[in-house]
């Protein structure tokens, strides 16, 4: 399996950053993921550069207060995979992002392949059991951390390890919790 991953990296870093595929790497995970191998489906390739993210300021000069000196050691909000989304999703803004899995990673880069799904295609429209995607509120989902990558970075999830985020959001739970209500005699 490991000399598979070396081959896999290798023949990747060759491709482009951002390129459809003409199959899955990982058919079993796919489907699990929501593909199904028929028209209105389309699996995108992305390669996210591994690491940290510097600041973007001209010689390290930020300006400002010393709090947000900071250029190096920096880390995203969101996870490599989301990003991978977001990438995917505005490359190919006809298409809806439906989910994403992780497919190989070397010391430079991770590689993710993207399930996108044509929402103006009828067979997409008459599926019932993907059809909700065609509505409007879904328009780029991955941009506002709907997918399942993007809500794990949100925090969200079921159990008593996500009772942070009880309520919608961090915010929101932080919110309800610091705020004193009191009931008003009337």
């Amino acid at each position: 399996m490991r000399f598979i991953l070396r081959v896999r990296t290798w023949n990747l870093r060759h491709l482009n950053t951002l390129h459809r595929a003409p199959r899955s790497t990982r058919p079993e995970k796919a489907r699990r993921m929501g593909f199904k191998n028929k028209q209105g489906y389309v699996i995108y390739r992305v390669r996210v550069r591994r690491g940290g993210r510097k600041r973007q300021v001209a010689k390290g000069c930020t300006y400002g207060k010393p709090r947000s000196h900071g250029v190096n050691e920096l880390k995203p909000t969101r996870n490599h995979q989301s990003i991978a989304e977001e990438r995917a999703g505005k490359r190919v803004a006809s298409l809806s992002v439906l989910n994403s899995y992780w497919i190989a990673q070397d010391s430079t880069y991770k590689y993710y392949e993207v399930i996108m799904v044509d929402r103006a295609h009828k067979a997409i429209r008459r599926d019932p059991k993907i059809n909700w995607i065609v509505s409007s509120k879904h328009n780029h989902r991955e941009l506002r951390g709907l997918t399942s990558a993007g809500k794990k970075h949100r925090g969200l999830g079921k159990g008593f390890k996500y009772n942070k985020t009880i309520g919608g959001s961090r915010s929101a739970a932080w919110t309800r919790r610091n705020t004193l209500s009191l009931r008003r005699r009337r």
